[in-house]
């Protein structure tokens, strides 16, 4: 019995051991079932050739033969071959997200993965090379294309138009130039078409109208010129149409009121001209339009009268454009409305009572036109939720600082300059509801002093006050502003140190917040000793000029390591100029003219390799000009009347 038992295992063993293979028999099995299609596989090994960097660490795992399980590589169950690489630059996790970068170029023997349908290596920020131009013909499958946020250059080959399954083309934010080819309008299949900063010019095409199925049209930041289609409202699906930061010219056709299915709109930055010719009416067109820019054109006539028809409307940018006419109370219609921009057009009238309406207000920017009368107090009063309010420079001739305004309760940046305010500083505004972050009342006939309950306004970003008749000290409170950024009192009568200004710290920031100081055109006589001393390192533009300013430029201004504007010009100061101030690399524009500086030129002047404007004329300056650029490069203008100045590009020095 023993015996039989013994021989039947062994038979059994036998059995199974002829049925299945040996672990390298399993081995070579497996690895021929993973193998690649050599051309793929030879396409995939030329693309990583091509790439000399990559941080993400992916390309060194593609080894062997088996490239349906390389990592970003998805291959057909059917047929084994490549369909889709997947590279993206940004990469997610659970736990993180990582930006990876992959330095090189493009192969052009991608094009040799005949199944391709996706091709994703979009952000990884620094592949060049060019979109091979038979990529038409030799990938019939593809269907997505992302190469943005690359160094690509070249053109749009003319191929594309083949890809009669394309879907989504996205290449922006590469260098690509060229002309749009017009066989882009043979993407019968495209929904997404992104092209965006980038440096294609000449014409839309109007080829590009025959794209039904497109969703996104985003050409932004190119150099594209030529009239908008004039058939771009058979778009009818077209929900993103953005052509702003180009050089259109011509008027916006009227078909775009055809756009149904249009939410954002954006024409903004271009040469457009004429009428806004939507909406025509109130019968619907263009209801879903949420968000509207045409700011920074050459657009006449009058707001639309229907322009309250566009229901969905939240942000609507029409500001720097020749508008006229009253503003339509339709307007108050638009109960969406939270971003209303009509600044620097040509409005005239009364506002309308209907503002009072927009319930959802947040900014209200009608400044620089020719708003005149009365403000509606009962009705915008009623504007809870406005933050930024901007009528500077109108005809509203408002004598007094209407209380209401800081009564808003959410109101942070009130922004009246050149209305006509007569008076001092009312101190109601040290207790409004919101505490003020932005504060513009420049261009008035403000008189009294600089009132000391201002250092009280802790939120305060930005203070101008500039072009008034304010006669006084700056107060020590002003050193209490730790959130200060911008500070305009140029153009008064004040007088005494600038010290105080120099002592704003802040409490979270090691430089301090401030960046723009302007006290230029006033009656200051000292403080110039304070500069570079306290927690001004991010200041980058400092305009002391025109001024009584003496004593001379203290070592420490050398500490200013960000400013990039000094103007120190018509001033009293004096004694040699110090050789730190060579320090400040930064430096863009520099103006001491009309003072009393002596000494020679600083050698360290020749560090200031960023500086396109200088200006050292009429000082008692001597010796012998640095020689080299920058300095070597500017006009005898900058030099002259400086008695003891030579060298280049004055006349040369004598040995005497």
């Amino acid at each position: 019995m023993g015996s039989k038992l013994h021989c039947s295992l062994i038979l059994a063993l036998t059995f199974i051991i002829s049925f299945f293979p040996s672990h390298s028999e399993a081995r070579n099995q497996a690895a021929d079932q993973e193998a690649c299609n050599p051309d793929d596989l030879r396409s995939l090994a030329d693309f990583k050739a091509g790439i000399k960097v990559d941080t993400s660490g992916r390309l060194s795992k593609w080894s062997g033969n088996g490239c349906c399980n390389w990592e970003g590589i998805v291959c057909s169950n059917a047929t084994g071959r490549v369909t889709e690489i997947r590279l993206p630059g940004l990469i997610t996790t659970e736990d993180s997200i990582f930006q990876s970068e992959m330095n090189g170029y493009l192969s052009p023997s991608i094009t040799s993965l005949s199944s391709l349908q996706v091709l994703d290596l979009g952000g990884l920020i620094s592949i060049g090379g060019v979109i091979p131009p038979l990529i038409g013909f030799r990938l019939p499958d593809l269907q997505k294309i992302y190469l943005f946020g690359n160094r690509l250059t070249g053109s749009l080959p003319d191929s594309i138009g083949k890809l009669s399954k394309l879907q989504e083309l996205q290449l922006h934010e590469n260098s690509l130039s060229g002309s749009l080819p017009p066989s882009i309008g043979n993407l019968e299949s495209l929904n997404q078409l992104l092209l965006y900063s980038n440096e294609f010019f000449g014409p839309v095409p109007d080829s590009i109208t025959k794209l039904r199925n497109l969703v996104d049209l985003d050409l932004h930041g190119n150099s594209l010129s030529g009239k908008i289609p004039g058939k771009i409202g058979e778009l009818q699906g077209l929900k993103l149409l953005d052509l702003s930061n180009n050089h259109l010219t011509g008027e916006i056709p009227v078909s775009i009121t055809d756009l149904r299915s249009i939410s954002v709109l954006y024409l903004d930055t271009n040469d457009l001209q004429g009428e806004i010719p939507f909406p025509s009416s109130c019968g619907g067109q263009m209801s879903s339009l949420g968000f509207l820019r045409l700011s920074n054109n050459n657009l006449t006539g009058r707001l639309p009268p229907n322009f309250g028809c566009l229901v969905s409307l939240q942000r609507a940018a029409l500001d720097n454009n020749k508008l006229h006419g009253p503003i339509p109370s339709s307007l108050g219609n638009l109960s969406a409305l939270s971003e209303l921009y009509l600044g620097s057009n040509r409005l005239s009238g009364k506002l309308p009572c209907s503002l009072g309406q927009l319930s959802r207000l947040i900014m209200l920017n009608i400044s620089h036109n020719k708003i005149k009368g009365q403000l509606p107090q009962e009705c915008m009063s009623s504007l809870h939720n406005l933050q930024t309010l901007d009528l500077s420079f109108n005809r509203l001739n408002l004598t007094s600082f209407p209380r209401w305004i800081a009564q808003m309760p959410s109101l942070s940046r009130i922004l009246l300059a050149g209305c006509g305010i007569q008076g001092e500083i009312p101190q109601f505004l040290y207790s409004t509801p919101s505490p003020i972050q932005e504060l513009d009342l420049s261009a008035n006939n403000l008189t009294g002093i600089l009132p000391g309950w201002l250092g009280k306004l802790t939120s305060l970003y930005s203070l101008n006050l500039s072009r008034n008749s304010i006669v006084s000290n700056i107060p020590d409170t002003v050193r209490n502003l730790q959130s200060l950024g911008v500070l305009d009192l140029h153009s008064n009568l004040m007088t005494g140190s600038v010290e105080k200004v120099f002592e704003i710290g802040s409490s979270f920031l090691e430089d301090g917040t401030l960046k723009h100081i302007d006290l230029s055109d006033n009656q200051f006589t000292g403080g110039i000793e304070s500069l570079g001393l306290g927690s001004q390192a991010s200041v980058n533009h400092l305009n002391l000029s025109r001024n009584y300013l003496e004593g001379g430029l203290p070592s420490s201004i050398g500490r200013l390591m960000s400013l990039q504007v000094l103007d120190l010009s018509h001033n009293n100061l004096s004694c040699e100029l110090p050789e730190s101030l060579g320090n400040v690399s930064s430096l863009e524009k520099l103006k001491l003219q009309r003072n009393k500086f002596t000494g020679k030129i600083p050698g360290g002047f020749l560090n200031l390799k960023s500086l396109d404007e200088l200006d050292l004329s009429d000082n008692l300056l001597v010796g012998k000009i640095p020689d080299g650029k920058p300095l070597s490069q500017f006009p005898r203008s900058s030099y002259s009347r400086n008695a003891g100045l030579c060298g280049k590009p004055l006349d040369p020095c004598t040995n005497s």
